[in-house]
C-alpha cells in the first residue's frame, strides 16, 4: 500500500483490446459514433450483412414454427452435448451431403454458436507454436482478430479483382512454408460477392494437397449464388485435401441472431486421422459455450422442410438488389466495381481519391459519409484493401437506391472542381 491506497495486481488484456478493434463491428461502431444526431433521415446500413431488419428478407414460417414447436415440446430445456444434439448433427450431415459425392456422418458435424465460434474453434486448435495460416485479402477480419488472440501467424494471399476475385494460387505457394497449417477460402465471397467455379476450387484443393495443408472453407453464404456460376461446396474436393467446412443457418435462412452454425470435417480418405485435430476440436468445444438446445431441436425441421420457393425468393431479391447496386454505382464517378457480384451480400468497389477534395483515405471517406449523409459503408481497410469500400446490397431496394443516391450527392459535394 502507498498512502493507504491498495496496489491492485490485475489489469486488462491489451492484446485482446487491440484484436477486437480490427473487427467489422469495431469499425462500424466507430462510424455510428460519427452520425449527425440532428439529421432526421433514416440511417442507411450499407456496411454490414444483416438483411433480417427488412420485411422483404423475413425468414420462412417453417423456421419460425420449428422454433415454437421445439420450445413447446419441452424436450429441449436441458443441457446438450458439447458437439451438439444427435438429431441436429444428423440433419446437418444429411443437408450438406446432398451436394457431395460421399455421405457425411453425424460424427463429422460439430455444432457451434454461429459461424464465428467455428472460426474461433479451428484457429485455436491450429495455433501451435510457430504455426502460420494463409488468409485471403480482402477477407473477413474476424479471422485476423482470432488468429492474433491465439498467437497464430497470419500471411495473406491476394484475391484477383481482374479475374473475378479468384485466389492467386501462385501467391499461396510462395507464402507457404513448413510451418503453414491451413488456408482459408470464403465462398460465396465476403467481401467480394464472388462465386468460385468448380475448376478453380479443384485447383485450390490440389494446391493445398501439394503444400500438405488443410482448406478451411467458410461457406456462411453457401447457396446464395445468383449469377452464372453455381455454388459448389469445397467439400466436393475433400478426397484431394482435407476440408473443414464452416457454415450456419444465419444467411440462407436470414436469421443471424439465432446463432446456429457448424464445423464439419470433409475428409473421406481419413487424412486428418492421427493428427489430433479432431480430438482438439472436441476439447475446445468441451470448454466453451453451446448453441441453445431449443434451436438445435428445431434444426432438423428447418433443414428438411424449408421449401425451394423460400430460397428462390431470397435469391431473386438478392439478384435484383445486386443489379440495382451495380447500376447505381456506375453513376458515382469516384467508385468503380471491377466485378458485378454473383453471390453473397456484398460487393467491393475501388475508391478514386484523386476525384475528391479533402479526403485522404477510405476511412475518412466513410466517416464523413456517415456524418453528412447518414449512410454507413465499410472502409476497405477493415477487410485488408486500403482505399476500397465494401458495400452490402442485402437491404430493401428502396433503401438501397436511397443510400447510393446519397453517396452520389456526397461525391458531387466533395468532387474536385
Amino acid at each position: 500500500m502507498e498512502n493507504g491506497a491498495p496496489v491492485w495486481k490485475f489489469q486488462g488484456d491489451e492484446e485482446l483490446t487491440a484484436a477486437s478493434a480490427i473487427t467489422i463491428r469495431g469499425i462500424l461502431y466507430q462510424l455510428m459514433d460519427n452520425l449527425n444526431k440532428d439529421d432526421d433521415r433514416v440511417v442507411v446500413p450499407l456496411g454490414h450483412g444483416d438483411p433480417s431488419h427488412f420485411p422483404c428478407f423475413r425468414t420462412t414460417p417453417v423456421a419460425e414454427d420449428a422454433i415454437v414447436d421445439a420450445i413447446r415440446s419441452a424436450k429441449f430445456n436441458c443441457y446438450g452435448p458439447t458437439v451438439g444434439i444427435l438429431p441436429a448433427r444428423r440433419a446437418v450431415a444429411d443437408y450438406l451431403s446432398h451436394d457431395l459425392p460421399y455421405k457425411l456422418s453425424p460424427d463429422d458435424v460439430h455444432l457451434t454458436l454461429g459461424c464465428t465460434q467455428a472460426i474461433e474453434a479451428v484457429l485455436t486448435v491450429l495455433a501451435r507454436p510457430g504455426a502460420n495460416i494463409l488468409l485471403p485479402r480482402p477477407g473477413f477480419p474476424y479471422y485476423d482478430a482470432r488468429a492474433a488472440h491465439s498467437h497464430l501467424e497470419t500471411r495473406y494471399f491476394d484475391l484477383l479483382p481482374d479475374k473475378g476475385w479468384e485466389v492467386d494460387l501462385k501467391g499461396v505457394e510462395d507464402l507457404a512454408d513448413e510451418s503453414t497449417v491451413a488456408m482459408v477460402i470464403i465462398n460465396p465471397g465476403n467481401p467480394c460477392g464472388s462465386v468460385f467455379s468448380y475448376q478453380h476450387l479443384k485447383k485450390v484443393a490440389e494446391t493445398a494437397r501439394k503444400l500438405g495443408i488443410m482448406v478451411i472453407a467458410d461457406e456462411a453464404y453457401g447457396h446464395l449464388a445468383f449469377g452464372d456460376t453455381p455454388f459448389v461446396p469445397m467439400g466436393v474436393f475433400g478426397s484431394i485435401a482435407p476440408v473443414l467446412t464452416l457454415g450456419s443457418i444465419s444467411k440462407r435462412w436470414i436469421v443471424p441472431g439465432w446463432r446456429l452454425g457448424w464445423l464439419v470435417t470433409n475428409d473421406p480418405n481419413g487424412f486428418l486421422k492421427g493428427t489430433g485435430v479432431l480430438k482438439s476440436l472436441k476439447g475446445f468445444l468441451d470448454i466453451s459455450s453451446d448453441p441453445p438446445t431449443f434451436i438445435q431441436g428445431a434444426v432438423p425441421h428447418i433443414l428438411e422442410k424449408t421449401n425451394d420457393d423460400f430460397f428462390s425468393k431470397v435469391i431473386r431479391v438478392l439478384r435484383e438488389a445486386a443489379d440495382i447496386c451495380d447500376e447505381k454505382i456506375q453513376e458515382i464517378p469516384c467508385i468503380t466495381c471491377p466485378e458485378k457480384p454473383e453471390g453473397g451480400m456484398f460487393v467491393m468497389v475501388k475508391l478514386n481519391l484523386s476525384l475528391l477534395e479533402g479526403i485522404k483515405d477510405d476511412l475518412e471517406f466513410c466517416i464523413k459519409l456517415a456524418k453528412e449523409e447518414s449512410v454507413i459503408v465499410l472502409p476497405g481497410i477493415a477487410v485488408g484493401m486500403k482505399n476500397w469500400l465494401r458495400v452490402t446490397f442485402a437491404i430493401d431496394p428502396s433503401s438501397l437506391k436511397d443510400g447510393l443516391g446519397r453517396i452520389k450527392a456526397f461525391y458531387e459535394r466533395h468532387a474536385k472542381k
